[in-house]
């Protein structure tokens, strides 16, 4: 039982990133592949600034910048410099891993002997309750958040960009800005999962982040999947079924360890899992 609580709170670290790609992919129609540097930008801030003794909560906004100037950078290439949206994101992610790895000064750093933000929210039982709890009051937030800018004007403004550029740019709303912005948020939400998880695991590690867009991108199809056969409507509706995307996938690989598969093989279940979450529908659809 133990071992999928565990995958629970991992499932929910993870799900500000799937949060992101959510943003990225469904409401703007964008491919991006910063995900990989801007998660691991978010733990090696994270990593940085707990191992000089700052205060978890303090570092949330720090953090939240790191990722959203990512964010801003795939944006400005992509659409000042014209470059595709899925090159412009390889280029960013490339570059952060250098700048991850200068600020990080080596390849990993234990974070076994700070204070992180599981402190600061001790309830009743075990430690695992106490990280459970913490993290669902963090992602419900977040959620919440996000689900509350998505109703607003700008909100509908982003999520018409997403939908129609052509007919967004007729009324006047600045497509290009939107774009930055979008990316932005979703590279900063990409970030607060690397803080999540950083502290959850007690480690920043370099490479943390290669391949974990098809985590998200996982978490994200699974959303989609429920949000189609609920018929769900409502923002915020289908915000909390690419949480629970989050949850069944991270459950899926805990129960394929569980079974005694290889970790080693982990990646390749992951990859395979995502592809048969793509090629499902193709078959189940009835024209």
């Amino acid at each position: 039982m133990e071992f999928y609580l565990t995958a629970l709170v991992l499932g929910l670290c993870l799900s500000a990133m799937a949060l992101g790609i959510f943003i990225s992919m469904k409401i703007f129609r964008i491919p991006d592949i910063t995900t990989d540097g801007s998660y691991t930008l978010g733990a090696v801030v994270t990593a940085l600034l707990l191992s000089h003794h700052w205060n978890a909560g303090v570092v949330i906004p720090l953090v939240l910048i790191a990722g959203a100037l990512a964010g801003i950078l795939t944006g400005l290439i992509h659409t000042y410099l014209k470059i595709d949206a899925l090159l412009s994101g390889i280029l960013v992610m490339t570059g952060l891993y250098s700048i991850n790895l200068s600020l990080l000064g080596r390849s990993n750093v234990p974070l076994l002997d700070v204070s992180n933000i599981f402190f600061l929210l001790p309830v009743m039982g075990t430690s695992l309750l106490t990280q459970l709890a913490t993290v669902l009051l963090f992602v419900l937030g977040i959620t919440a958040l996000i689900s509350y800018l998505l109703r607003t004007d700008f909100g509908i403004a982003m999520r018409a960009t997403g939908s129609s550029e052509a007919m967004t740019r007729a009324l006047g709303i600045p497509a290009n800005r939107m774009k930055i912005i979008g990316l932005a948020i979703a590279n900063a939400l990409t970030a607060l999962s690397g803080y999540l998880v950083a502290q959850y695991q007690n480690f920043t590690d370099i490479n943390m982040g290669i391949g974990i867009v098809i985590t998200g991108l996982g978490s994200v199809l699974i959303g989609e999947a429920l949000i189609k056969w609920g018929a769900i409507r409502s923002i915020t509706g289908q915000l909390i079924t690419v949480i629970c995307g989050s949850l069944l996938f991270q459950g899926v690989l805990a129960f394929t360890l569980s079974i005694g598969v290889d970790p080693n093989l982990l990646k390749l279940v992951t990859a395979s899992f995502v592809l048969l979450i793509v090629v499902i529908p193709k078959f189940t659809r009835h024209d």
